[in-house]
């Protein structure tokens, strides 16, 4: 056996059946997807053994998207759990065979709350078909293990149509970025998509700023007890036309034999403004642009171009945001 041979056999198989699923959706499945959109209640899962594995993740992926979703173990529903379904609810019921009794036998009950049921299953002509309202085919071919037994390949495609039922009802939601990240507040994705320039920017007292006349020695100074590397420089309104960096500094004692009681203002002269950014923009793009310009800060203006705050790069990578 070569092992490499057989994981592409096994993908290959897999990704046949993806490709046949996609071939063949139609109508149910814009039904199910009205069913879903029209749904005031939670969405009710169930599925037994790898089936019901599936639809914990299924459960999971809807819930993260705008649809709140649980999953209910068909043996504990049978022993009191069948009291989380409401007549609110919609019930998603999957199994493959389409027979299994544990699914089945929580059906009465469904119909007495007057759900509706979407089931997932791999025989269109099976009982949980005919008892379904609308049925979404997940047969396939065979199964990627050699004895064409092993939940495999039906698995993988349950677990694909989740998804793009997930998808296509989040759009039909307006679901966004932002929405999504509210649901993971925790994670890097809520870090990157919800924090703002403004919440890592050193803003006040905080922001390194000198002016025009300021002599080198003192906006050496300032950017020591600042800490950031850099220091803006602004004129007698305090509007920003400069900064000077570190790398500033090395290149000014290179040229110049005594400059520290040189005004900053001969140092800048010329050049041309530095970059900036919003305060209400991500911190994730101000990581993207100095990455891109290979700098280390941005000052953030305010709406008279006076220095508001200054972020640097470690502030951005310290918070957990990566691109």
């Amino acid at each position: 056996m070569n092992p490499i041979d057989e994981g592409k056999t096994v993908l290959d198989i897999e990704q046949e059946a993806i490709c046949a699923l996609r071939d063949r959706l139609g109508a149910e499945f814009v039904g199910a997807l009205e069913l879903l959109y029209g749904t005031t209640g939670r969405v009710i899962i169930t599925g037994i053994g790898k089936s019901g594995l599936v639809g914990r993740k299924i459960a999971a992926t809807l819930s993260s998207t705008g649809t709140p979703s649980v999953y209910l173990h068909p043996a504990e529903g049978l022993h009191g759990d069948l009291g989380v379904v409401t007549t609110d609810d919609l019930v998603i019921a999957i199994s493959y065979s389409g027979e299994s009794d544990e699914i089945l036998h929580l059906f009465p009950y469904f119909r007495w709350v007057g759900v509706k049921i979407i089931g997932m299953t791999g025989a269109p002509q099976s009982r949980l078909a005919k008892e379904s309202d609308v049925v979404l085919d997940v047969s396939v071919e065979k199964e990627a293990c050699p004895w064409n037994i092993v939940p495999t390949t039906s698995t993988t495609l349950v677990m694909a149509l989740g998804d793009a039922l997930a998808v296509a009802l989040l759009k039909m939601r307006g679901f966004n970025l932002e929405d999504f990240a509210k649901r993971h507040p925790g994670g890097a994705i809520g870090r990157r998509v919800l924090l703002s320039v403004a919440d890592l920017m050193h803003a006040g007292d905080e922001c390194p700023r000198v002016e025009l006349s300021t002599p080198i020695k003192d906006a050496i100074y300032e950017m020591t007890s600042k800490g950031l590397g850099m220091t803006t420089v602004v004129d007698g309104e305090g509007r920003l036309l400069g900064i000077v960096t570190d790398g500033d500094l090395r290149r000014i004692f290179q040229n110049h034999a005594a400059p520290l009681d040189v005004p900053v203002g001969e140092f800048i002269a010329g050049k041309s403004l530095p970059r900036t950014i919003d305060a209400d923009r991500l911190a994730a793009e101000a990581l993207r642009v100095m990455e891109d310009s290979s700098i280390t800060s941005l000052v953030v203006p305010d709406d008279e171009g006076r220095p508001r705050g200054v972020i640097h790069i470690h502030d951005v990578l310290k918070a957990g945001i990566t691109l």
